[in-house]
């Protein structure tokens, strides 16, 4: 299983597919962003073209460029074309405001930015106010031919075959501290992509047939990574939509001829929320894949809409993901899949040690053989301490909160860190959030541990009120008496805060970190619903 095909470069692969592919499609915009199509050959002419701008100028081995050319097939002309020269790339996330442009920069350590406007601009004003990035060169992608500086001289790259180079500096997301660097190669790019052609089930890829609709972000390694490399592999096409429009999804999966998507937690819901319409059942979607759909809605998603949303789990770290792909896939609960050779799995407690079957610990992988590292990211750049510590033991720890079955399900639970310890219980905030989200009342939600005197922790619940349901008391008391209908009392939220709308990340994930200031207390803008919290009474004993 996941043979690949080269050892060499992403270029390399993709040279390999224009070869056999030739006129075949290859990258589009999707049909409401425009609809213009490239076949195999002619990406390969825009990425030659690229290929002798840069190399002109003097850009190769060791160079790092910042690429913030947006959610567009010419992202990928660049990639490739420095990818040919053995340069890495930098994707830039076009909603990042001035200090984030200027961390990923620094962090990065790239020397050059490529930009279309208005990131142009915007990256421009973010550089002028840094003491120290003021002078990195900053040229926009129409006028690379002519305004391209020349590229620094380095000191001679240690010289190594294009499979252990550096193809990408990727973010993670950053929904609880500021983003980490991950060092990515070209091993891990192919891996990834020969991981995906391999899976197989409902995820099997037909080559040369299919047309995948991704509304993910470019910077995102689901995207940016994997299914670019995944195209390479099977002659297939990338479409690219410039993000998720439930108002106009299923149009755009008629008219761009998807065969397969890619979703996030967000879309099931919002998609399912909608009024049918035709489309939706009318299209030739095979498969979705995806995470984070709820599961109290899971099954009826994929009656309504036809086809299956099949659960992964995947970090940027980790390249490869599992997925739930094989039936029977147990839509009502969290499952995301079972172990596949090469990537093994341990469920830990807090000392590393394994734990029961049907016990939540932090999941833990690594890929067997002698290098447990194959295929996975290279190290946070700058932060070797905290790759270390991630990689202790010889296991890489995800932070996320699992448990195992015994027929070798794995079922997520939830982030560690989003894990709320009240009275002894531990209650998961994605199971509260996943209780809330279902609500008419409720357009985004978050739910956070607070301090809480007698309890140690208590829940806090961030409201964003869909549109017609005032954001008062009386509509956070509804919302309490809606999950104590659904869930044991103690989960149910303690207090609840309304907001406008919440900071979310491109890739549409929470950024709970960024919704209360580091030292403020919640609870002093909170409306507190404590009281409703009763446990209920006990039930009578039954006599015989």
């Amino acid at each position: 299983m996941n043979s690949l095909v080269s050892t060499g470069s992403l270029h390399q692969a993709f040279s390999a597919a224009r070869r056999r592919a030739g006129e075949k499609p290859f990258l589009a915009e999707s049909a409401l962003c425009g609809g213009q199509s490239w076949s195999f050959e002619q990406a390969g002419q825009e990425v030659d073209a690229l290929i002798a701008v840069y190399d002109r100028y003097g850009w190769g081995r060791g160079h790092r460029i910042a690429l913030a050319l947006g959610n567009h097939p010419r992202h990928f002309f660049h990639f490739l074309a420095l990818n040919g020269l053995g340069a890495s790339i930098v994707p830039m996330n076009p909603d990042h405001r001035s200090a984030e442009i200027c961390h990923a920069l620094a962090l990065s350590a790239a020397q050059l930015v490529v930009a279309v406007e208005p990131r142009h601009a915007a990256i421009g004003q973010a550089l002028g106010g840094h003491p120290t990035l003021g002078q990195l060169p900053l040229v926009r992608a129409d006028l690379l031919d002519r305004h391209c500086p020349q590229a620094p001289q380095l000191v001679a790259p240690r010289h190594e075959g294009p499979w252990r180079q550096e193809a990408a500096i990727l973010f993670t997301s950053g929904t609880s501290g500021p983003p980490k660097g991950c060092v990515l190669t070209n091993e891990y790019v192919l891996t990834a992509g020969a991981w995906y052609r391999d899976l197989g089930g409902a995820l099997s890829l037909r080559p040369a047939q299919e047309r995948l609709l991704n509304p993910l972000p470019v910077f995102h390694m689901n995207c940016g990574m994997t299914s670019i490399a995944t195209m390479c592999l099977t002659d297939n096409c990338l479409v690219l939509p410039d993000r998720f429009h439930a108002s106009t999804w299923w149009e755009d999966c008629l008219q761009s001829g998807a065969t397969a998507i890619h979703y996030l937690g967000i879309m099931p819901p919002a998609l399912f929320k909608r009024a049918p319409v035709e489309a939706e059942r009318s299209h030739r979607i095979r498969f979705g894949l995806g995470a984070g759909c709820d599961p109290s809605l899971h099954p009826e998603v994929e009656k309504r809409f036809g086809f299956p949303f099949v659960e992964v789990w995947g970090m940027t770290e980790t390249g490869r993901f599992l997925a739930n792909q094989h039936e029977p896939r147990q839509t009502h609960t969290r499952a995301f899949g079972r172990a596949a050779p090469p990537l093994q799995v341990r469920i830990a407690d807090d000392q590393d040690r394994a734990v029961p079957v049907g016990t939540a610990g932090q999941l833990l992988v690594r890929a067997s053989g002698a290098d447990a590292r194959q295929g996975f990211f290279s190290g946070y750049i700058g932060q070797p301490l905290e790759t270390e510590q991630a990689w202790r033991g010889g296991w890489f720890h995800t932070g996320d909160l699992v448990r195992q079955t015994e027929d070798g399900m794995l079922h997520f639970i939830d982030r560690r860190k989003d894990i709320i310890r009240r009275s002894g219980e531990n209650i998961s905030a994605a199971e509260v959030e996943a209780v809330l989200a279902v609500h008419p009342a409720v357009a985004q939600v978050a739910v956070i541990a607070v301090p809480d005197e007698l309890r140690d922790e208590e829940v806090l619940a961030v409201i964003s009120p869909a549109q017609g349901w005032p954001p008062d008391p009386s509509s956070a008391a509804a919302l309490v008496q809606h999950c104590l209908q659904q869930l044991a009392y103690y989960k149910a939220p303690a207090w609840i805060v309304f907001r406008d709308q919440l900071p979310v990340t491109a890739t549409n994930k929470l950024q709970k970190n960024l919704i209360f200031s580091k030292d403020g207390d919640p609870r002093l803008e909170a409306i507190d619903l404590r009281s409703l919290k009763k446990r209920p009474a006990a039930e009578p004993t039954a006599r015989p």
